[in-house]
C-alpha cells in the first residue's frame, strides 16, 4: 500500500509515496488511484509536460481544477502557495523536489493540488511532468501569480530561469482580481 499523507505546511495538499516494485528487468510503479485522495474527484484528463534544465512554469492556480503530478523523468522543485482566503494555511509556501535525486535514485512521490493552491515548477535539469486534472482545460480557469512575489517567497533553485511570456505577466499576489481570488472553504 502507498503511503498517502497531508502535507504539514498547506491544507488540503496530499503526498503520496506509491509503492514501488523492481526486479532486474525495471520498476512498477503504480502513481496514482482515486481512491488515495480523500475527498478527491475523478480524474479526467492527463497531460504532460517536458521542460529542458532552467525553466521555471508557473505559478498558476484554478479555482475549479484540481490536478495530481507526477515527475517520471530528470527532477523538478515543486512549489506551491495557499491563496484561498480564509484557509487555515492561507499565504503558506512549500517547495519539495521530485524525480531523480541527486544519487541517481527516483522520488516517486506524486502530489495532488486543490483548488485555490498556486503551483508552479522549477526543471532542476531536463524533465519530464505528467499531471492529472479532474476538469477539462478550460482557459477561463486559467490563473496566474507571480513565480518571484517576496510575499510568496519560493526557493526555486534556479539562477536564471527561462519563463514564458504568460508567466512573465502573472500579477503580484496583492494585485489579483477580487473576482479571481481563491476563498476557503473550496471543493476538492
Amino acid at each position: 500500500m502507498p503511503t498517502v499523507t497531508e502535507s504539514g505546511v498547506i491544507a488540503g495538499v496530499w503526498i503520496v509515496e506509491p509503492d514501488v516494485r523492481g526486479d532486474e528487468g525495471g520498476v512498477f510503479v503504480e502513481t496514482y488511484r482515486r481512491e488515495w485522495i480523500p475527498s478527491g474527484r475523478e480524474m479526467i484528463q492527463a497531460n504532460r509536460a517536458d521542460r529542458k534544465a532552467g525553466a521555471v512554469v508557473g505559478l498558476h492556480y484554478h479555482l475549479h481544477q484540481a490536478d495530481y503530478w507526477y515527475v517520471p523523468f530528470g527532477r523538478a522543485r515543486v512549489v506551491l502557495h495557499d491563496l484561498r482566503v480564509g484557509s487555515p494555511t492561507e499565504s503558506k509556501t512549500q517547495w519539495m523536489d521530485l524525480g531523480t535525486r541527486a544519487d541517481g535514485s527516483h522520488d516517486h512521490r506524486g502530489v495532488f493540488i486543490p483548488p485555490g493552491v498556486a503551483h508552479g515548477f522549477a526543471s532542476l535539469t531536463d524533465m519530464t511532468i505528467t499531471y492529472l486534472v479532474d476538469g477539462y482545460y478550460n482557459p477561463a480557469d486559467e490563473n496566474g501569480v507571480a513565480w518571484d512575489d517576496s510575499d510568496i517567497g519560493a526557493d526555486w533553485d534556479v539562477t536564471d530561469p527561462v519563463l514564458s511570456e504568460r508567466d512573465r505577466r502573472n500579477p503580484a499576489r496583492t494585485a489579483i482580481e477580487p473576482r479571481l481570488r481563491p476563498v476557503w472553504p473550496m471543493r476538492t
